[in-house]
């Protein structure tokens, strides 16, 4: 329920839906011939696409959340577990093509690689599930153990959680993976995109599971002022997206109780 609702909300809620919402209005508000608030509805869808396409609100909103944790300073010794959630691939292409495209978040996958590389005994637990109404693809932990294998990552390694619709379920259906590779003594590493770390490790904590966080997927340059910035509207607004969904991501979940700290930190 929670899943759907959250979903619902959001295709709503999301900045190029609220544009074309309020032209919407502007338009309904002509023909009924209420000038002023077609002049105010339409002003108001103007300035909203200025601010998320055409200035670096996006780098703004999104930097807090980037910078809420960090790598380890030092490289843990003993890693009994690497758990990267799902969120890094496209699930069409790679389903009809049998291939693992990556998206912008591909960043989670390919530092998971690395981590995996550099501790070759820890197991890799791939937890994604399948696509909101993308129809008949395959579980992302799938297409994620597809990519690792394809570079030289051994099979029985990896452990795959396909059956997860959200960061809640990402935490509650590995727990008995983590518990099972952690053998009481190792780190486990939690990898995923540095926005949408403070969410994830605030769902972990809550659910009693220890992990260390491994931010990657940066976004923003950690100096980011609000200005005007014109030269690539369309990744203005991706991060403006991006942002505004992962603030809204950390109130529903604190509202709802799964996480006890509304910005968890480090």
């Amino acid at each position: 329920m929670f899943f759907a609702a959250s979903k619902a909300f959001w295709l709503f809620a999301q900045p190029v839906s609220l544009v074309l919402l309020l032209l919407l209005a502007g338009l309904a508000f002509l023909i009924l011939k209420k000038r002023r608030m077609a002049i105010a509805s339409l002003s108001l869808a103007a300035t909203a696409q200025f601010l998320v396409g055409f200035t670096s609100l996006g780098y703004v909103l999104i930097q807090p959340l980037e910078d809420r944790f960090e790598q380890p300073s030092e490289l843990p010794t003993n890693v009994g577990a690497i758990v990267v959630l799902g969120g890094a691939t496209m699930a069409r292409p790679s389903s009809a093509r049998g291939v693992a495209e990556l998206n912008q978040a591909g960043d989670r996958l390919t530092t998971t690689l690395w981590l995996a590389q550099r501790y070759p005994d820890a197991r890799v637990i791939l937890s994604g599930g399948g696509g909101f109404l993308m129809g008949e693809t395959e579980s992302e932990a799938e297409t994620m153990r597809r990519f690792f294998t394809s570079f030289g990552i051994a099979d029985d390694r990896l452990m795959l959680e396909g059956n997860s619709m959200n960061t809640d379920e990402n935490a509650s259906f590995t727990r008995a993976m983590i518990d099972q590779a952690e053998d009481g003594a190792r780190a486990v590493l939690l990898v995923t995109s540095a926005f949408h770390m403070p969410r994830s490790i605030g769902i972990f904590r809550k659910q009693g599971i220890a992990v260390m966080p491994w931010p990657t997927d940066y976004r923003s340059s950690g100096r980011q002022g609000f200005e005007l910035d014109i030269a690539n509207p369309n990744q203005n607004l991706e991060t403006a997206t991006v942002a505004v969904r992962e603030w809204i991501g950390l109130l529903a979940y604190h509202l709802t109780g799964r996480t006890d700290d509304l910005f968890p930190a480090q």
